[in-house]
């Protein structure tokens, strides 16, 4: 005989209920209903997210990617389905509308389970292609997690926008006429929020970020090396403090080839390179950095050399030795190259808070040392170029564009990595030769500026290269030039056929929204990649630049070779 079985209470059951999930219109924050449109949506949009972009992508990355687009696809399969209901449409009666919803609902989740079973591989064609270590499906409990946790979160913080939407619209029901107070609440709450993101939140999160990297600028590391050497800055005859560098600065006047370096590479005759540098604690002024490195530069001698750089920093300060080396190694040290710093931030953050400050600094310090340099004899004084990479691009282009640079020309530029924020390079591209790349364009036959890449792109255009010689260096696979807000609703230029990029991958296509923010999470992870791909640019790229834009005398292809190859044994430190 079986014991009888007893009914669960109802206040049980309503709980088991409430947490079952089902299809309809939620009424709670915290409640199971979810929109069936929105949910076939999600399905389709996280199939999209594990589609290649520019960059391989790591387990937490793809979660956060794939989190963020699910919720894309859910909003805006949740909004159609209300607009078509607020609108009274009618929807597709009986047995018909349960097919579609049943071919969709399967499509939807076909694509899921087909991506997810081709995501790994995707990686790994990118990651062989980088000369990265494969992964493994071991990866896809972290993207599952993080995907499944962000957009939980998400759709919490949305339902509680809505509520509040819904409360202010009541309250405000009470006492005005309805449309009135759906106007008037949908604006002063937008307000309110538009105001709280681009105001408080930002502006809290820059001053955060400048809290927590400021004091990293004052830590003095035991791999930096303090100069004795007159022709550095931070040394015991220097102007320019060794404790007020920065970070960056010191890295920069300790490193670099020594005489015995460059002898080792040229076969003798070297001469000490002269680097000076200003930290931003240096001085209390943008000015104030200027006049140090003037005084720098005219201390060490630096008007006697061949060569004067006048080099724009990223936002930590940092001046990649990739970009530095190769010219000291090129002119056998008769080489001067200044740098000022004008940030805590580490690029990526910098690249939003920064530009006016990069503008700034790189116009006062062009202005400082072309007005003296312009003042020497033009056959005795050293030939002056700019050198920036990624943001201090922008701070090249903004000395480019200055009158001063009209009234005395300077010798070239070097451009490496330049951001999509970078207005004179977006110009360039969108006024390329019609049978030249979006990733590597040319421009008026190359009379003035070139762009190259890691496969050397210089020698495009027309035999004759005058005498101010600008180069971009770029790659197709870097995120930080190839971004842009517009990829949100317009397929780039640079992904369409005969335009791609020998570095991107074949099977990244575009898709709106989520595209745009693929690329986006690729910036982050930019400079940490394989050297010569992403937002890392090769010591022999930049000499091959290098020896273009400066125009040694006497300089072959076989010395080319030579120097590069010694300068991809030496150790690239990223700091």
């Amino acid at each position: 005989m079986t014991a009888p079985t007893t009914a669960a209470p109802p206040a049980v059951r309503a709980r088991r209920r409430r947490w079952r999930p089902s299809l309809g219109a939620p009424r709670r924050i915290l409640d199971t209903t979810f929109s069936g449109v929105g949910l076939t949506a999600a399905a389709w949009f996280f199939a999209l997210s594990l589609l290649p972009s520019l960059l391989p992508r790591a387990a937490m990355v793809q979660g956060i990617v794939s989190g963020v687009t699910v919720m894309i696809g859910y909003g805006l399969g949740a909004g159609a389905q209300a607009i078509w209901r607020y609108l009274g449409i009618p929807s597709v009666p009986g047995r018909a509308r349960r097919v579609l919803v049943a071919i969709f609902v399967g499509l939807g989740l076909w694509a899921a389970v087909f991506t997810g079973w081709r995501q790994v591989g995707w990686q790994n064609e990118i990651r062989t292609l980088y000369g990265m270590e494969p992964v493994s499906p071991s990866v896809w409990p972290v993207i599952i997690g993080v995907t499944a946790a962000l957009a939980v979160l998400i759709l919490v913080v949305s339902r509680s926008l809505r509520l509040l939407f819904r409360t202010v619209f009541q309250w405000l029901g009470r006492r005005l006429p309805r449309r009135v107070a759906l106007v008037v609440g949908s604006a002063v709450l937008l307000a309110l929020i538009w105001s709280l993101l681009t105001g408080v939140l930002v502006n809290g999160f820059f001053t955060v970020a400048n809290n927590i990297f400021a004091p990293r600028d004052t830590l003095i590391a035991e791999d930096m090396r303090r100069p004795t050497e007159p022709e550095r800055s931070g040394s015991p005859q220097s102007l320019s403090s060794w404790e007020l560098l920065g970070r960056q600065g010191r890295y920069f006047v300790g490193g670099g080839p020594s005489v015995a370096d460059l002898d080792a590479a040229s076969g003798g005759g070297a001469k000490e390179p002269i680097r000076v540098y200003a930290g931003q604690r240096s001085a209390d002024s943008v000015q104030g950095r200027a006049d140090l490195v003037l005084a720098e530069l005219r201390r060490t001698g630096a008007f006697d050399r061949k060569v004067l750089v006048i080099a724009t920093t990223t936002g930590t300060g940092f001046l990649d030795q990739n970009g530095t080396d190769p010219l000291e190694y090129l002119w056998n040290g008769d080489t001067a190259i200044a740098g000022v710093q004008y940030s805590y931030l580490p690029s990526w953050i910098s690249l939003l808070a920064d530009q006016d400050a990069v503008r700034e600094t790189s116009r006062v310090v062009f202005a400082t040392v072309h007005q003296y340099w312009s003042t020497l004899p033009a056959s005795s004084r050293p030939k002056l170029y700019l050198y920036g990479l990624s943001l201090g691009s922008l701070g090249v282009e903004s000395i480019l564009s200055s009158i001063n640079v009209i009234n005395e020309p300077i010798d070239g530029a070097l451009m490496s990595g330049p951001p999509f924020v970078n207005e004179m390079h977006a110009r360039l591209t969108a006024g390329r030769q019609p049978d030249s790349p979006a990733y590597l364009p040319v421009y008026e036959q190359g009379r003035t500026v070139r762009f190259t890449a890691e496969q050397n792109g210089l020698d495009r255009g027309s035999p004759d290269w005058g005498p101010t010689r600008l180069v971009y260096l770029q790659h197709a696979s870097d995120p930080i030039v190839f971004f842009s807000p517009s990829m949100a609703f317009t397929s780039p230029e640079w992904l369409k056929d005969g335009e791609r990029g020998p570095d991107v991958s074949a099977r990244m296509g575009w898709f709106p929204l989520v595209t745009m923010w693929q690329v986006l999470l690729d910036l982050p992870g930019a400079g940490s990649i394989p050297m010569g791909y992403g937002h890392l640019y090769s010591a022999t790229s930049n000499l091959e630049s290098w020896v273009a834009v400066t125009n040694p005398p006497g300089w072959t292809a076989e010395k080319t070779a030579t120097l590069a190859s010694l300068l991809e044994k030496r150790p690239y430190k990223n700091t």
